[in-house]
């Protein structure tokens, strides 16, 4: 039975976010939902799935609160759960920045919808930056966008000082996975004094739910962080695995490298896969496909 995956963030202020916790995750195990959903101070950030029942009981006790009232929320489907338990966590930030002055909920750039994406990011005026990290950025991104070549979000800013100027780039738009990590960027930017500061609205998940194949300007895949992997358009399960080893998207392409083993290695990790930790990967392997097996059997 298809099961429903629902991903949601709000940046507001939680000076009691850590006893909301337990409340929270009380909840959704009796609702049968699995995922992880984090909590802190400038708010929250969640995946989880369940059925259409548990999924609506969740999103609907989180609205109960005030100030999560106007909780947003996207939603596709899968076949199988990507998680296998339930998780609330406690954070200092619910996507790590590093830079405590940094507030969306003080400042934030321009929200554009999906409708309207297209129109902004061919405008010659505006530079475009994909804020993903690159091994994000490797398996799709919008045509014509700069990646910055990050491998975490913390390293944006200093891309940011280093290659980017308010008094040149008048204009700068900017997109991620769902959204949430434009509202610290553009933030960022204008802090930085960037005046013209657009973000897409739901990031590409939004624009893949809701623009049209044959008008989109997307190429690729979209990387998403459960076991699903990659989406594309209309949020259909894209075709990259992961690697169990080193957690890189995986193509077909990659997976006939020679240096590719299934749980053990790929092309991004071979290079400095040591023997110990190839005797750890080899192990969880076995164990996995043992599980399998047993499965099977009942």
């Amino acid at each position: 039975m298809n099961q429903i995956v629902a991903t949601f963030y709000k940046f507001v202020r939680l000076s009691d976010f850590a006893v909301r916790r337990q409340p929270l995750l009380k909840f959704c195990q009796r609702q049968g939902t699995k995922g992880t959903i984090l909590l802190a101070p400038e708010g929250i950030n969640g995946t989880i799935v369940g059925t259409r029942q548990g999924i609506d009981a969740v999103l609907a006790f989180l609205r109960s609160d005030s100030l999560l009232a106007d909780l947003e929320h996207k939603e596709a489907f899968t076949e199988s759960s990507p998680f296998r338990r339930m998780k609330v966590k406690l954070k200092k930030e619910i996507v790590a920045l590093g830079l405590s002055e940094v507030d969306p909920n003080q400042q934030v750039g321009n929200y554009v919808e999906p409708g309207k994406w297209n129109e902004l990011i061919t405008d010659s005026e505006v530079i475009v930056i994909d804020t993903r990290n690159q091994y994000e950025v490797d398996i799709g991104t919008f045509k014509g966008a700069i990646a910055p070549k990050t491998r975490s979000f913390r390293e944006f800013p200093e891309y940011v000082v280093n290659h980017l100027n308010p008094k040149q780039h008048k204009k700068v738009a900017m997109f991620c996975t769902g959204g949430i990590r434009c509202e610290k960027a553009s933030s960022f930017l204008l802090s930085q004094g960037f005046q013209e500061v657009y973000h897409l609205k739901g990031g590409i998940l939004k624009y893949l739910e809701e623009v049209p194949t044959e008008e989109s300007l997307w190429q690729g895949e979209c990387f998403v962080f459960d076991e699903r992997v990659a989406v594309k358009h209309g949020l259909a399960e894209g075709s990259h695995t992961m690697c169990r080893s080193c957690g890189h998207p995986l193509s077909e392409e990659d997976k006939a490298s020679p240096h590719y083993e299934e749980g053990i290695s790929c092309p991004y990790c071979y290079e400095q896969l040591t023997p110990e930790k190839k005797a750890r990967q080899q192990e969880k392997q076995r164990q996995s496909q043992s599980s399998k097996v047993k499965d099977r059997q009942f």
